[in-house]
């Protein structure tokens, strides 16, 4: 039993056991039955309605349950309960009037039914898709229209011939089967939609008004044969339909998990996705085939010339997002001031070259950092220094062979690839462009001279992975520099490291136990309400010596000594903990960053999963993020375990967007819920044009492929504004709070909502429309970063 509001109710499992023990009664009187008129009623009106009603408490207890789906299991409930009084009405009219027609009251109670099946599966597929995109719509079109103008062709068609002799034909004969038929249409539009991808409950559901579909098409093809009986195993479909709608509502869940994306991260251009569609439009052109010569009802042919349309305007849609992801993938790969290839086109071929590399035909890398430029940019002013870079590329492309790539990463640091050059080679190519850089350069007509320093690396001997081959040549690159060396070789330390670095590994590994470890939590708000959406989590460490330590001086200890991985379960532990203190009153999400060693870890969805139940949290109330980097050691075993992840209802967050491996690639592969765009892209969005275009481009894209876009680094109101009109979701960053302890955050919390950012009012948010505690954290789930 349950208790609601100081009533004691049976619980949705006893309701759905109580319905498929109705069911599974009635079903045993299918056969040999005692005869009689009083036997008849009691097994037609009551014995097999009986079903019906505890199916119908079942449903309404979801709605209870689940606030998001309240408007579909009422519905459904309504629904159960007229139908019902429909099948008794037309029993009990049945013994007086024979099998028909009816009264028009009771084929009345029948259509409000459908009408509300039609509710029940509207409302389902809307809770589970936040935004509907121009493809979308399409798809679902195709499906019902294709659906529809193949039975109309060969369900109604069949009906029609029959009838055609008789001198009046029943309006209720044929609304019936248009009810059935157009209820199918809208299952095949939902699939459509959705890509075939069903949650459980959503595939209960479907199943169930299949079931009552298959049930009354048996009926209806009786009926036009003249071969109709009264009971038998027909009625068996339909208790089967209820005892599937009972199993539905029974295993709802609050805040189920938005079927936006596909397990498999596919974009809405996905063979998958596109498949029913496509099967649909070919049903069509099959009946237009068929109907040719007036073979066919005149709807029919209609329906599918509407169809083929509709698969027209999906075609063009698709090569519309086409061309949108490769012009924002083109974008996002380039340097938007010097035209140069970026930091990611720069990893994404470092990746590819690094799996033919070998020792005997090594790949190395040089990283160049120009001498000299901050004295340009003090005297001369960021103008002439925007000068001197845009000089660079010319400058040096002349010297590069086919394959071999130079990029700028930022600042004024660029990377030279090359993919077949071994240390003596690539330190002789390091010495021609520092020659190169050293030729005077012409700004504002001034000839000015610019040293460089270059660090040398190559792999896979001493780097083998992208992360270690920059970071070789970024030591060999500072060594260079500090020591005015021009050119320097990366060495291996011999030792290890020096004292301190080790002394600080070792201090790590104790305070994983002791309790030094704490997260600090900075909330995300909505940009279109000011709703609190979302907490990310920042590891801080309680130094005994060195005071509070921030990621960025405890991680590289933690990566060099391996501790990434119980770092981030500590993390986990602590941010779900400090989680579980706010989510009854406030359904506010916590993130949490993953590492390469966690998203490669198989056990890690049953951890989390274990995780959440320990602190009594559903799976909705997590977000796990990582940089695209994390997946390149093996990346279909990372996508396994995110989708499973995924399946277990946890969102998952594309972190650092901007600067990782091959972020647009991987955006149609990786199963993820959200997109969180690095501060270096929004940094300068209210101001530079050619930031703001793309970041429009990419909220463009992310929207595509129901992406959530979060826009980190919301430094003041008016980067968040114009972030807002440029269509991005949600914002963090310190316009809204700054990182804070769990008890100072849950005191946050309970200030007045929403927070809107005011680009007049200064940087400070502006409080406006204050919300009670109860409705400000309604809405979407909200998630950043873990570590």
């Amino acid at each position: 039993m349950e208790q609601t509001r100081g009533r004691l109710t049976p619980s949705s499992r006893t309701l759905f056991l109580l319905t498929l023990a109705c069911a599974t009664l009635f079903a045993a009187t299918v056969g040999p039955r005692p005869a009689g008129d009083s036997w008849d009623r009691f097994f037609d009106v009551v014995l097999y309605n009986a079903a019906y009603l505890p199916a119908a408490a079942t449903s309404w207890q979801a709605s209870r349950r689940v606030r998001a789906e309240r408007t579909a299991w009422r519905a459904l409930a309504v629904a159960l309960v007229l139908s019902a009084l429909a099948n008794i009405l037309r029993t009990l009219a049945a013994g007086t009037e024979g099998n028909g027609p009816y009264p028009p009251a009771i084929d009345g109670l029948a259509f409000a039914a459908y009408l509300l099946l039609y509710v029940t599966m509207v409302a389902l597929i809307r809770s589970r898709v936040p935004r509907f995109h121009p493809s979308m719509w399409l798809d679902g079109i195709i499906g019902a229209l294709g659906t529809m103008a193949m039975g109309v062709a060969f369900l109604i068609a069949p009906y029609l011939d029959t009838a055609a002799g008789r001198a009046a034909l029943p309006v209720t004969e044929l609304a019936l089967p248009s009810a059935d038929l157009l209820l199918l249409s809208l299952l095949v539009a939902v699939g459509a939609i959705l890509g075939v991808r069903f949650d459980r409950t959503l595939v209960l559901v479907t199943a169930a008004l299949f079931m009552v579909f298959v049930g009354d098409v048996v009926l209806f093809s009786q009926t036009v044969q003249g071969s109709y009986v009264d009971g038998g195993p027909r009625e068996l479909l339909w208790l089967a339909g209820i005892a599937l709608t009972a199993a539905g509502a029974h295993a709802a869940r609050p805040d189920p998990a938005p079927l936006v994306e596909d397990h498999d991260g596919r974009s809405r251009i996905g063979w998958r996705l596109l498949a029913l569609p496509l099967a649909c439009n070919v049903a069509s052109l099959v009946v237009l085939a068929i109907g040719w010569g007036d073979e066919l009802p005149v709807a029919a042919a209609w329906l599918a010339i509407g169809c083929v349309v509709a698969a027209l305007a999906r075609t063009a849609v698709t090569f519309r997002e086409v061309r949108a992801f490769h012009e924002v993938k083109l974008q996002a790969r380039t340097d938007e001031l010097t035209g140069l290839p970026n930091r990611r086109a720069l990893l994404e071929e470092t990746a590819r070259v690094l799996t033919t590399a070998t020792a005997r035909r090594p790949a190395a890398l040089l990283l160049l950092d120009l001498d000299g430029f901050k004295e340009v940019n003090d005297s001369l002013g960021h103008h002439a220094g925007d000068q001197l870079l845009r000089q660079v590329g010319p400058r040096l492309r002349p010297a590069l062979r086919a394959g071999e790539l130079l990029a700028r990463l930022g600042g004024d640091e660029f990377a030279v690839l090359l993919p077949d050059a071994g240390l003596d080679e690539a330190e002789a190519r390091a010495a021609r462009l520092r020659q190169l850089i050293q030729l005077p350069f012409s700004v504002e007509d001034i000839r000015l001279h610019v040293g460089v320093s270059i660090g040398v690396a190559t792999a896979p001997v001493p780097a083998a992975s992208v992360q270690e081959l920059l970071r070789c040549a970024d030591v060999a690159m500072y060594t260079a520099k500090s020591g005015r060396e021009g050119v320097h070789v990366y060495v291996p330390d011999p030792h290890g490291g020096t004292g301190d670095r080790l002394r600080t590994m070792e201090e790590l590994r104790t305070a994983l136990t002791s309790g030094e470890l704490e997260v600090y939590l900075q909330p995300q708000i909505d940009l279109g309400d000011g709703r609190v959406v979302g907490a990310e989590a920042l590891v801080r460490w309680n130094h005994p010596t060195r005071g509070l330590l921030s990621p960025a001086q405890l991680l590289p200890a933690a990566e060099q000594a391996g501790l990434l991985r119980p770092l981030t379960d500590t993390v986990l532990e602590l941010a779900l903990a400090a989680a579980a203190r706010w989510w009854p009153q406030r359904r506010v999400p916590v993130s949490v960053n993953l590492s390469a060693a966690n998203v490669n870890d198989l056990d890690l969805p049953s951890k989390v999963a274990a995780a959440l139940r320990a602190h009594g949290l559903p799976p909705a109330a997590l977000t796990l993020e990582l940089v695209e980097d994390t997946l390149m050691a093996d990346p279909e075993r990372g996508r396994q375990v995110l989708a499973d992840l995924r399946r277990r209802g946890v969102r998952t967050s594309i972190d650092d967007y901007g600067t990782g491996y091959s972020s647009l690639a991987y955006l149609r592969h990786l199963p993820a819920d959200e997109l969180k765009l690095d501060r270096s892209l929004t940094a300068d969005v209210d101001s530079d044009q050619r930031a703001a275009s793309i970041v429009e481009h990419t909220v463009a894209l992310a929207h595509a492929l129901g992406l959530r876009l979060v826009a980190e680094g919301v430094e003041d109101a008016a980067t968040g504004a114009a972030l807002a009109a440029l269509g991005c979701d949600v914002a963090q960053g310190y316009a809204i709070a700054r990182p804070m302890p769990a008890a100072d955050f849950l005191r946050w919390l309970g200030t007045p909502q929403p927070f809107l950012l005011d680009p007049h009012g200064g940087d400070r948010p502006r409080v406006v429309h204050p919300r009670s505690r109860n409705t400000s954290n309604s809405g979407r789930d909200g998630g950043s970063r873990g570590r």
